[in-house]
């Protein structure tokens, strides 16, 4: 990777050890140490920085703090297992049959994982702002939330707020308090509302108190917040979600076809 060349102008104000962090970080996240690789030694981290044995120490404690690396007392601290994730936001869109698994558990254990759900709340409330926007709200206007947490291996893994209009919902079991077999998708279809399109914003942001707690998380590292708007026929807004993950710990992989022009016109000579 070719880095550009720095800013005299620019200052980076983080302390050192919180700087120690992130270039080890982005290693750990771009592969370079793999899962199970040994980090540098204290000494090779104190000539490479210019810092001190405690100054290292805290920099690595935020790694450990953020679940990326693991240490022991006389043993080398290594990078730990199978802990960054790629989600592939497309393929829970699929609805499965009303006796077929929610569709994020399936997609989970077709990659090794442990994942179960965790259903939070269910009630009627006055969305975000971004949300109203996208259902076509007015400024007090309500929604059905459904909000959930989702956990891999017992560790939350991501902030989930469904929002659904009320009469889309009200009545049915998108509005009761219980988990909907085979997801959300496929009530939607058997109501009738059948998902066509989906879009996807995503940003980074620095996270809420709320989502500090529920996602567990331990230094002031961003979350990837996605919004995502589904639309079903003549594309009314039938279901707007509010996605939150811890943004060191995953990586969103989208797959696109390339739309080739056709071949170029003939000349036809005059």
């Amino acid at each position: 990777m070719t880095v550009p060349k720095a800013d005299p102008e620019a200052v980076d104000r983080r302390s050192l050890h919180e700087r120690i962090a992130a270039d080890l970080r982005d290693e750990i996240m771009g592969g370079e140490l793999a899962p199970g690789a040994n980090l540098p030694t204290t000494a090779q981290l104190k000539e490479r920085f210019g810092a001190s044995s405690a100054t290292v120490q805290k920099g690595l404690q935020l790694l450990k703090d953020e679940g990326l690396v693991v240490g022991r007392a006389g043993a080398a601290v290594t990078v730990r297992e199978h802990r960054r994730r790629t989600v592939r936001p497309a393929a829970p869109m699929v609805a499965g049959g009303p006796g077929s698994p929610y569709p994020w558990l399936a997609e989970a254990a077709r990659h090794g994982t442990d994942a179960r759900i965790r259903l939070l709340d269910v009630t009627e409330r006055r969305p975000p702002a971004d949300v109203r926007a996208a259902l076509g709200l007015p400024p007090d206007g309500t929604a059905v939330l459904r909000a959930q947490i989702l956990l891999v291996d017992e560790e939350p893994a991501e902030l989930v707020e469904a929002y659904y209009p009320l009469d889309i919902a009200r009545g049915t079991a998108l509005s009761e308090r219980r988990r909907i077999r085979g997801g959300a998708s496929a009530l939607l279809t058997a109501l009738g509302h059948p998902p066509r399109r989906s879009t996807d914003r995503v940003c980074a942001r620095v996270p809420t108190q709320a989502q500090y707690q529920a996602l567990h998380l331990t230094s002031g590292m961003p979350v990837l917040r996605t919004l995502r708007v589904v639309h079903g026929d003549a594309g009314r807004p039938v279901e707007v979600t509010v996605m939150v993950k811890a943004g060191h710990l995953y990586e969103l992989q989208y797959e696109f076809t390339p739309q080739h022009p056709g071949p170029p016109p003939t000349a036809h000579p005059h």
